[in-house]
């Protein structure tokens, strides 16, 4: 929940009536800052600590990068919105132990990075900027935002052999109606603030709200998909990961689990080792049934 939701509310709302532009403005500000910055847990120091850091400039910003093993078989890692690039952790140091590079960010205003706020472009070049260094990726693992945004760099040619979803966002719109709904704003607010990331943030790039969606041109990724998602998601409704399946069609199978929630789901083993399994195999693994706190192989 925004702080001072009420006064933000009326602002905004009258603003809209009397300057739009300075509304979206604001409210695009408002849109692209994290409700907090999350801080590395113990179980995650050692791994940050032996990780080879780098900082990349993008946009006038920095970001703090992260890249595990001997370079060989890449394996870009991508955290969601308010997140940070260590509660990827569980996978990296599976991967590491099977000789893959886990490569790894905190966007901007996130993790270890300075500043106060990313979008979905920041995340595009950034993702892109990793691929001109590491080449190839064999897998991307992404979470949340991450998965959006992530697809948004693979459509515009970063490329992956696979690609694993976790509680992903797939529509850009419910970002926007959510922000919307949560403050309680009036749609011209928001009508004000498409007109804004249209002028300021990516100009010259037509259809582009068609293109934030993760279901935009499937066939463009050729990529199987492996998605997670939690029943019991309180950020991220599973309704999304079923839009995402039927986008990718037979390349894609959406594993379900129940009592993991948005965050646990990350730690939680079972769904690590699907993920992983997936990743080396290069492969759909077989169907998954829910059970509480993972998923297990579905019998046939």
């Amino acid at each position: 929940m925004y702080p001072m939701a009420p006064l933000i509310r009326t602002a905004l709302n009258t603003t809209a009536r009397l300057a739009p532009g300075t509304a979206g403005h604001w409210a695009f500000r408002l849109f692209v800052r994290p409700l907090g910055r999350a801080k590395a847990r113990p179980a995650e120091a050692a791994l940050l600590a032996a990780a080879r850091t780098g900082v990349l400039h993008v946009h006038g910003k920095d970001v703090v990068t992260y890249a595990w093993g001997d370079g060989r078989r890449p394996v870009l890692l991508v955290h969601g919105w308010s997140s940070r690039a260590s509660r990827l952790g569980a996978f990296a140091e599976e991967l590491l132990a099977r000789g893959y590079s886990p490569v790894a960010f905190d966007c901007p205003g996130h993790g270890d990075s300075p500043g106060r706020a990313t979008n979905i472009v920041e995340y595009r070049e950034i993702i892109r900027r990793l691929h001109a260094r590491h080449g190839d990726f064999e897998a991307v693992v992404a979470h949340s935002f991450g998965v959006l945004a992530s697809l948004f760099a693979l459509r515009d040619g970063v490329r992956t052999a696979r690609f694993v979803g976790i509680g992903g966002v797939g529509s850009f719109a419910m970002l926007t109606e959510g922000f919307r709904a949560g403050l309680g704003l009036d749609d011209r607010v928001v009508r004000a603030m498409r007109g804004h990331v249209e002028r300021r943030l990516v100009p010259g790039e037509p259809g582009v709200w068609d293109r934030f969606g993760a279901d935009h041109a499937p066939e463009e990724l050729g990529a199987p998909v492996l998605l997670f998602h939690d029943e019991d998601d309180d950020m991220v409704p599973p309704a999304h990961a079923r839009f995402l399946a039927r986008a990718h069609g037979d390349r894609a199978r959406l594993v379900v689990t129940r009592g993991l929630g948005h965050r646990r789901i990350l730690t939680d083993p079972g769904v690590v080792a699907e993920a992983v399994a997936f990743v080396t195999a290069g492969s759909v693994p077989e169907p998954a049934v829910t059970v509480r706190g993972g998923v297990s192989p579905a019998a046939s």
